[in-house]
């Protein structure tokens, strides 16, 4: 009987591995957010230096529109980024690299889950903040009413920054 409790757990422990599937397929989307929103900046400022920087409103708002949105994706990648280091350290294993180098400034350094939960929630809170000002900038604000919601959503946001950074 004892034989059979050890090869379970041995064979339970070992399933911590499957983790490096989402390790793995994190990255793999990072990656790809990261090359999207590169490309998505690359094509209206490629558009901008054709134009010789003349552009209309129109295009102003668009390379606007395209560099708050690639944040987005960076933001989204990063939070990627984060969970596929965080997955790594927690079932898997220490990073050697990151804990040997001088230079490190251990903000990736994920020791138990609530560590990454913490991290995860801040950079995700960046990424609301981000796509609230993405979606703020291309309402038309034509009754006080409007203003208002707009005022209350910026409230809001200043709230959720505060109680995040109230621990710190």
């Amino acid at each position: 009987m004892k034989f059979i409790e050890r090869f379970f757990e041995a064979f339970l422990w070992r399933t911590r591995w499957m983790v490096i599937i989402a390790v793995l397929f994190s990255l793999l989307a990072s990656f790809g957010l990261f090359v999207v929103a590169s490309y998505e900046i690359y094509e209206p400022v490629y558009e901008l230096f054709v134009n010789g920087f003349h552009i209309s409103k129109e295009e102003h708002e668009v390379l606007v529109s395209a560099i708050v949105g690639a944040i987005d994706l960076y933001l989204i990648a990063t939070v990627l980024i984060i969970f596929s280091l965080g997955l790594y350290e927690l079932f898997i294993s220490k990073i050697d690299e990151a804990e040997n180098d001088e230079n490190s400034s251990k903000i990736l350094a994920i020791h138990n889950l609530d560590d990454l939960k913490e991290k995860l929630a801040k950079v995700v809170l960046m990424v609301l903040i981000v796509t609230f000002f993405k979606y703020a900038i291309h309402i038309r604000y034509e009754t006080p009413l409007q203003t208002l919601y707009l005022a209350v959503g910026v409230l809001m946001l200043a709230l959720a920054l505060y109680f995040s950074h109230k621990k710190d």
